[in-house]
């Protein structure tokens, strides 16, 4: 049987949140079977528990928001890209603020975290929504179109091409593809980091955002060049972030996905449009388990590689 997976035990982070710059503490945990993944926050009077659904993603502007009632959880898309990366289904994350801490603008430091808590095998089958037919998103025309799509697939692959027209994005790679089950998610994917131009920080900063970024935990540019020292970690590092940012919006549709997903120039509003569009119709997927794990995909019955 294919299993689902939780931690081992619980481990602990403190850093600042991206748009608030407040300093904010996660404590990871192992879960029950079938609880998914839960954030709870324990700031406020009373805790809140606000799940990952793709239903509950209230805010798309910059980053992912989970909303109950008025409480919120922000800029969730790199853990659960991270918790997605390394196939852990039920996780109970304690947060004493209302945006989840950037660390160092990737997923990796989520991923080390997770991997040094060690990965548990529990004894209920891994439930997949799987594709059943092809389902798309657009918006805009001409030089402003965006789009997404899912198509039917066994496995979990993404396609990503980008478009910013900017002398240090133009310079790298402009599509990237990936297959989860390759197994190589934290070396080829977990590092790379969310990126913005220095003059869009500025008026961000203006507007009460990105109070806590910075070259320490983002890659920023100027109007020609990478603004960081130490330059960039991957050739095609801005759409690898963007294949990370979706891998993470699409977990929020509260299981492991089998499906093959492509986008061009899609964002966190687009990536939670296709998965709402996939939810209105039922005929377009289903909920599988594989009692036999030969006939999974490959690649998913493994443990996630560490670096």
């Amino acid at each position: 049987m294919l299993a689902q997976r939780t931690l081992k035990s619980l481990t602990r982070a403190v850093g600042v949140g991206l748009h608030s710059g407040e300093r904010v503490e996660l404590t990871l945990r192992p879960a029950a079977p079938d609880s998914g993944i839960v954030f709870r926050r324990l700031d406020l009077p009373e805790p809140v528990d606000i799940a990952a659904d793709a239903l509950a993603v209230t805010d798309t502007r910059l980053a992912s928001t989970l909303s109950r009632g008025g409480a919120k959880v922000r800029t969730v898309e790199h853990l659960m890209s991270a918790c997605a990366g390394l196939g852990l289904d039920n996780l109970h994350i304690d947060i004493t603020a209302e945006e989840v801490p950037i660390l160092d603008g990737s997923a990796s430091s989520f991923v080390y975290l997770l991997q040094s808590a060690g990965i548990e095998i529990q004894k209920a089958p891994k439930r997949f929504l799987r594709v059943l037919k092809p389902v798309e998103v657009s918006e805009g025309e001409g030089s402003q179109l965006k789009w997404a799509r899912l198509l039917p697939h066994h496995g979990f692959t993404l396609g990503f091409e980008i478009d910013f027209q900017h002398p240090a994005v133009d310079s790298t790679g402009q599509r990237v593809e990936f297959d989860l089950g390759s197994g190589r998610y934290s070396r080829d994917i977990a590092r790379a980091r969310t990126f913005a131009f220095s003059k869009d920080v500025e008026q961000m900063r203006a507007n009460g955002l990105a109070l806590g970024g910075g070259l320490d935990n983002a890659i920023v540019m100027d109007d020609t060049k990478v603004l960081n020292a130490d330059g960039l970690r991957y050739a095609e590092e801005f759409a690898k972030h963007k294949i990370l940012d979706a891998i993470g919006d699409l977990y929020c549709v509260g299981k492991p996905m089998l499906a093959a997903y492509t986008a061009f120039r899609s964002g966190h509003a687009l990536n939670n449009r296709l998965l709402r569009a996939l939810l209105a119709d039922q005929s377009a997927y289903d909920i599988v388990t594989f009692e036999d794990e030969k006939k999974a995909p490959a690649g998913f019955a493994q443990l996630a590689r560490a670096w």
